[in-house]
C-alpha cells in the first residue's frame, strides 16, 4: 500500500515575487521528491544546475538561506566565514518547519525578501544562465533566469561548497 502525500501548490508569494520582479520563469510539477539530487533528476537537469537552499543559524542568533548545487555539500566553516560568526550550524527540520511553515521542510525558495532572511550562494551558482530551485512544495519546481533571480533577490556570493566528485568511486583517482 503506497501512501498518498497532499500536493502542496507553489508558494504562492513565489509566483507573485516572480511576477513583481519581472522575471522569466517556468513551474514544473513532478513527482513527489525528498533530495535536491532526486528533484533534479525528476527535472532532468544537471545536478550543478539545481539550487539547493539549506537553512543555517549563526550562533549570534542570525538565520540565513545558502545556496548551493545539488552536487554539492554546504561546507559550515565557509559558511561562518561568510557570515563573520564565530559558529554556524545547519537548521533542524522542526526549526525550519517552525520558520518557514508555508514550505514543506527541504523546499524553500531562495529568496530573501519572502522570508526576511539573507541569501548566501556559492560562486558555483553563477555558472549556469538559468537554475532550477524547489518552489516550496516537494511537488514543484521554478526555472528561472539566474541573472534576474540574482539581481532582484541581491544574492550574496561567497565561497560555501565543499564539492562533491560525481564519478563513480572505480573512475577516481
Amino acid at each position: 500500500m503506497s501512501v498518498q502525500v497532499p500536493a502542496r501548490p507553489p508558494h504562492a508569494g513565489l509566483l507573485d515575487w516572480l511576477e513583481g520582479n519581472g522575471i522569466e520563469h517556468e513551474v514544473h510539477e513532478h513527482a513527489v521528491s525528498y533530495t535536491a539530487r532526486e528533484t533534479a533528476h525528476l527535472e532532468h537537469v544537471d545536478l550543478r544546475a539545481f539550487a539547493k537552499t539549506v537553512g543555517v543559524l549563526a550562533d549570534d542568533g542570525r538565520r540565513a538561506l545558502l545556496v548551493v548545487d545539488a552536487a554539492d555539500m554546504v561546507d559550515l566553516g565557509r559558511a561562518r566565514r561568510a557570515m563573520n560568526a564565530g559558529h554556524v550550524r545547519l537548521l533542524t527540520e522542526s526549526e525550519l518547519a517552525e520558520l518557514v511553515p508555508s514550505c514543506d521542510v527541504g523546499t524553500i525558495p531562495p529568496v530573501p525578501q519572502l522570508f526576511g532572511l539573507p541569501v548566501y550562494a556559492d560562486y558555483a551558482v553563477r555558472d549556469d544562465e538559468q537554475i532550477t530551485f524547489c518552489a516550496g512544495s516537494h511537488r514543484w519546481c521554478v526555472r528561472v533566469d539566474r541573472d534576474a533571480w540574482e539581481r532582484a533577490a541581491g544574492v550574496t556570493y561567497a565561497d560555501l561548497a565543499e564539492e562533491r566528485d560525481l564519478r563513480p568511486r572505480w573512475a577516481r583517482s
